[in-house]
């Protein structure tokens, strides 16, 4: 995220000098993410764009505010946790794709609380199913049988291609990612992983060695990660030439392992790293090396999964490929902490070796929730949405590059952007 915003403050400096003046950041729909923006005042009000009607009105709210609650905050919560606000905003309700502040102020939730919310916020129909169940049992173990897990799995399932059957559920993007490391070493017996430069895969003590950004590393042991050159169409130092940065690849396993990995895993579209695509055909390349060196080929659809490339329901098959695992979280769930990982029968069975259990995972109220939102996405088209809706924001956005002679490329796969 940390680079997005270079890459948009830099972008709207450009359009600035373009313009030969200083009012472009006084518009709050360009650049609404800086602290330099008023926080208050007619002459910020005057510049809000105007929203859509909307037939809802937020609850009256009179709770703590936002002073308080940010003080609270700094006092209680751990320092880690960032904002890009001097006066953040204080979120009381959301409806769909708007939020409301504390005075009742309406905004487009463009962010998607970090690419989570994929039907909207309290969707009625997820909201109902996670209250039904609520009602019955909010939790049980998986010693035991309940059908909301069960019945959950079978749809996931569903939507996967060739012999992806298998289905761990977690709570998290960092937890799934750790099953699919651990699932990839026991079946291949080996340690060596691989990943992409520019890549992030979470922030625990394990996934962090996965993650190749330096804003999210800690200095702890991050032994038998190999990260590999970003396949960066745009910037990356072979452009598009998908063969090239393969060999890169092959390099790493020639001179920096005995031949065999474990496994590569790699994000369709890098999110944190600022959205942006690999190279056409790279996915395929590199699968079939990994596998000839004995590992498994794992898929990270926590950001790109659920349709949000539109054009498909998961990202990898934009790259024509089937990976061994895939792990997702955000979207699975529309904001509850929910992920999973589906593999094949074959690599899942190497966990039967030991006991594998997470206490949280795939109970009654999270799975009820997340087949609701399985259902949601089919029924209201969303993947359509998300194609439809991208193609207007790329258009409209491209109109904004010619008037302000801007030399920026635009970065897009439907709903996730960047400008690079």
């Amino acid at each position: 995220m940390a680079l997005q915003r270079q890459l948009l403050k830099k972008a709207l400096g450009e359009a600035k000098t373009k313009i030969g003046g200083s009012h472009f950041c006084h518009r709050p729909s360009l650049c609404c993410s800086f602290s330099t923006l008023p926080s208050s005042g007619a002459d910020h009000e005057a510049a809000l764009p105007l929203l859509p009607p909307f037939g809802y009105e937020p609850k009256p709210y009179n709770g703590p505010r936002g002073d308080e609650v940010f003080q609270k905050r700094k006092k209680f919560l751990g320092p880690s946790l960032f904002h890009y606000y001097q006066n953040p905003l204080n979120i009381v309700e959301g409806k769909m794709q708007y939020l409301f502040d504390e005075n009742g102020r309406r905004y487009l939730d463009a962010f998607a609380g970090i690419v989570t919310v994929s039907c909207g916020h309290c969707h009625p129909e997820v909201l109902n199913a996670i209250m039904e169940q609520s009602k019955l049992l909010q939790h049980a173990t998986t010693i035991y049988l309940h059908h909301a897990i069960a019945d959950f799995a079978e749809a996931l399932a569903s939507k996967m291609p060739g012999n992806l059957k298998v289905v761990y559920f977690v709570n998290s993007g960092t937890e799934a990612n750790e099953l699919a490391m651990l699932m990839a070493r026991l079946y291949s017996g080996s340690l060596d992983m691989i990943s992409l430069r520019n890549a992030y895969h979470g922030g625990s003590s394990n996934t962090i060695g996965l993650t190749a950004l330096n804003t999210w590393k800690y200095p702890i042991p991050q032994g038998d990660i190999h990260h590999v050159v970003n396949p960066d169409p745009y910037h990356g130092i072979f452009g598009s030439d998908a063969k090239s940065y393969v060999k890169d690849v092959q390099d790493h396993i020639d001179y920096g392992t005995s031949g065999k990995v474990a496994g590569f895993i790699s994000e369709t579209i890098q999110g944190v790293g600022g959205a942006v695509e690999l190279a056409p055909g790279y996915l395929k390349l590199v699968y079939d090396i990994v596998r000839k060196a004995g590992g498994v080929c794992i898929a990270d659809e926590v950001q790109t999964g659920f349709g949000r490339t539109g054009s498909h329901y998961w990202g990898f098959e934009t790259q024509g490929v089937i990976p061994d695992i895939v792990t997702m979280a955000k979207g699975i769930g529309n904001g509850l902490p929910l992920g999973a990982v589906v593999t094949t029968p074959e690599i899942a069975s190497v966990l039967a070796q030991k006991i594998q259990f997470n206490t949280f995972g795939g109970n009654p109220v999270c799975s009820a929730g997340g087949l609701a939102v399985l259902r949601v996405i089919d029924k209201e088209k969303r993947q359509v949405h998300c194609a439809d809706v991208g193609s207007h924001l790329l258009g409209r956005l491209r109109d904004l590059q010619q008037r302000y002679e801007s030399n920026y490329p635009l970065n897009s796969m439907s709903l996730e952007f960047s400008l690079l």
